[in-house]
């Protein structure tokens, strides 16, 4: 009995797998994985930018008043908006002619091959995009995800994030601890301070951080200066998959293999970011390619997308 047609057993095998190139995006990155199970992963069916409503101050007509005293009639501004561009990424799974039609016959051996060149592009395409959500955007030209050294910055009160210019309004600057700073030495004896410093200018209210990512030394830092008294997440917490403490009401997750770096940590309130990927581009595979002057097949998986904010003064990092 013949094989079924090459393409077939290659459209076949991506569609089992489709899925699960967002999933396993998301189950690499912590940030990523609370935002895709608190609901924030939230797909966009286009436009031209992303674009997230923001509400930057009170209504300023407020007064207390008696009696016919006049009220306050004048139109307040509150609401504005950012913009965030689309950024796209690629992983191409190929094969040839040799290894799908000779080397690999029948079904089962060209369906191994390909399976294991699927796992090794989600891998990549994991790698690449928790890299960039910790970035500062700047990567492959400007193309990179608008990751959170850009919405979460080093230096709150310069750059512009989603079309808004730091420098001229301060209700888009994140808070910042700056050990260098504070004249402090980062160790696990300061660690906690910094942290509960950086937690008390960024909470309102019940408005709290409640994710907190760190890199490998801070991380340590702040886990060798806990007592018996220590708390860890719930086992539901767990379920993610990364080592995790708590602090206040957050989780203190160690990320340290998405690119975030040894001594950083952020302290981010989930409420007001998002994961935006476009409906049809969110790691999914393209029309099998035929190469002009090659006997080999291409299957793009592409995406489109980005990381955006709508609250940045509920939002910290702490720094060297």
């Amino acid at each position: 009995m013949a094989d079924p047609n090459l393409s077939e057993i290659v459209s076949t095998t991506l569609r089992k797998r489709n899925k699960k190139f967002a999933d396993n995006v998301s189950k690499g990155n912590a940030l990523l994985s609370r935002l895709s199970s608190a609901g924030k992963a939230r797909p966009v069916d286009g436009g031209r930018t992303i674009v997230e409503e923001l509400e930057y101050a009170e209504n300023s007509t407020f007064k207390y008043y008696s009696g016919y005293e006049s009220l306050d009639i004048s139109a307040a501004v509150v609401f504005s908006a950012a913009e965030f561009n689309w950024k796209q990424g690629a992983v191409v799974v190929s094969a040839s002619g040799l290894e799908t039609e000779v080397q690999n016959t029948g079904v089962e051996s060209t369906i191994r091959l390909l399976e294991s060149r699927i796992r090794n592009a989600e891998r990549t395409m994991s790698n690449n995009v928790s890299t960039g959500i910790y970035s500062d955007g700047t990567g492959t030209g400007g193309k990179q995800i608008t990751g959170l050294q850009a919405q979460v910055a080093d230096a709150p009160a310069t750059g512009t994030v989603g079309g808004i210019n730091r420098a001229n309004f301060s209700f888009w600057r994140n808070s910042n601890y700056d050990f260098s700073d504070a004249s402090v030495t980062a160790s696990k004896s300061t660690m906690a301070a910094a942290m509960q410093t950086l937690w008390l200018d960024c909470a309102r209210g019940n408005d709290k951080p409640d994710l907190i990512t760190s890199g490998k030394t801070y991380y340590q830092y702040y886990w060798e200066g806990l007592t018996d008294l220590q708390r860890f997440t719930s086992p539901k917490e767990g379920e993610l998959g990364f080592p995790s403490l708590k602090f206040d009401t957050a989780d203190v997750y160690y990320d340290g293999d998405s690119g975030l770096g040894a001594t950083r940590m952020y302290m981010l309130n989930t409420e007001y970011i998002y994961w935006r990927p476009h409906v049809r581009r969110n790691m999914v595979p393209l029309d099998r390619r035929e190469s002009v002057n090659q006997d080999a097949i291409l299957i793009p998986i592409v995406f489109a997308g980005n990381l955006t904010m709508s609250n940045a003064a509920r939002q910290g990092v702490i720094v060297p």
